[in-house]
């Protein structure tokens, strides 16, 4: 019977008990008796720690101990520290209590750092300063940003996420014990305040770095509650609820995206607006927010798509994708097309041809 070794070493875990783990496959080690196994462990131990073998009576243990050796340092299974201070590499080498050492003020950076480098690529920084902002609220506004992206939260846990969790004011010489929740309803409001001029540059901005067309645009609708009254509210009404609580206020948020992914318009409107309403406002704001001359395919629901509103996007040039109100009595299929077959999320098939009717010039599938 083969057998397949493994390497393993004596650790001590959380609770102080000792285990053993795994440090590296050997694998098959044909023929080798168990007094050899544990002179390879010993020699292996000796090369880690940096002692000197002089001498060896068995070619073969000295054999697996140089080769398993290489492979540790090769793949980085091992502290060689031991191993550069018995070579006595000049340095300053001192025994630190590992008990004693205590970390205050600890704070995470990576996806800071990674947001925020993204946000100066965009060259929000910029934007806001032509816009007349001072270098303070600038800061301010990237931190508020960042923070809302890595760790989405109210104003107050905002607050102590910066103050007590994350680098972000580090980064942006900000001082995190002065900035209050007030400070960041403040810099929200001005950032709303330049919603739409922020969107029209951030459409145009991604099209630039990416090399992006915008040749299909994708236009949809939800809506979600408040569980309070909203008495004092301009938006909030109540309405068709989406997650079924009609019972409650809504406001509507309306999303223009591209096949990408990237944002290139959005509004909020009353709770009690309805679908199709909506599309008029969107289709003028359309070809200033992607910066096309070309007309895109806008493609939307059913429920926006009435036959005034598909009038409306002919009109204005654009071409549209969606899904018929209405079922084909009579139509023909075209000369030539061949069926294609898609699956849906349920993996039924569904059969797709180019069919014509004699009332619509439009493509129907």
């Amino acid at each position: 019977m083969s057998i397949c070794y493994r390497l393993v070493e004596n650790c001590r875990n959380v609770p102080g008990e000792v285990r053993q783990r795994s440090i590296m496959a050997v694998g098959y080690m044909e023929g080798i008796s168990a007094g050899e196994l544990w002179a390879v462990a010993d020699g292996l131990n000796d090369r880690i720690s940096g002692k000197e073998r002089l001498f060896s009576d068995n070619p073969r243990v000295e054999g697996y101990i140089s080769s398993l050796y290489e492979r540790l340092v090769k793949e980085k299974r091992i502290d060689r520290l031991l191993e550069i201070r018995a070579k006595n590499v000049e340095g300053d080498w001192q025994k630190v209590n590992l008990s004693s050492i205590h970390n205050r003020d600890v704070r995470e950076v990576g996806a800071e750092w990674m947001s925020l480098q993204t946000l100066y690529r965009l060259g929000m920084d910029k934007y806001l300063e032509r816009r007349d902002w001072e270098k303070k609220d600038i800061s301010l506004a990237l931190a508020d940003i960042v923070s809302r992206a890595v760790y989405p939260a109210s104003e107050m846990k905002t607050v102590r996420f910066m103050q007590e969790n994350s680098a972000i004011c580090e980064l942006l010489d900000l001082d995190a014990s002065r900035i209050t929740k007030d400070r960041l309803y403040r810099i929200s409001n001005r950032l709303y305040a330049e919603k739409e001029g922020l969107e029209n540059f951030l459409s145009r901005k991604t099209n630039e770095l990416f090399d992006l067309q915008d040749r299909i645009i994708l236009y949809d609708l939800t809506n979600t509650y408040f569980e309070g009254e909203m008495r004092g509210s301009l938006m909030a009404r109540r309405g068709r609820s989406k997650e079924k609580r009609s019972d409650c206020p809504l406001f509507v948020l309306a999303v223009v995206v591209n096949v990408e992914g990237f944002i290139k318009y959005s509004a909020i409107y009353q709770g009690n607006m309805a679908d199709c309403a909506t599309l008029g406002e969107m289709i003028d704001r359309l070809g200033v927010a992607t910066g096309e001359q070309s007309k895109a395919v806008v493609v939307i629901e059913a429920g926006i798509a009435t036959e005034d509103n598909l009038k409306m996007i002919t009109a204005k040039g654009y071409d549209c994708l969606c899904v018929s109100r209405t079922t084909l009595s009579k139509y023909s299929v075209v000369e030539g097309a061949r069926p294609v077959t898609v699956t849906d999320r349920r993996n039924r098939a569904i059969e797709l041809v180019h069919v014509q009717t004699e009332k619509s010039p439009d493509h129907e599938y």
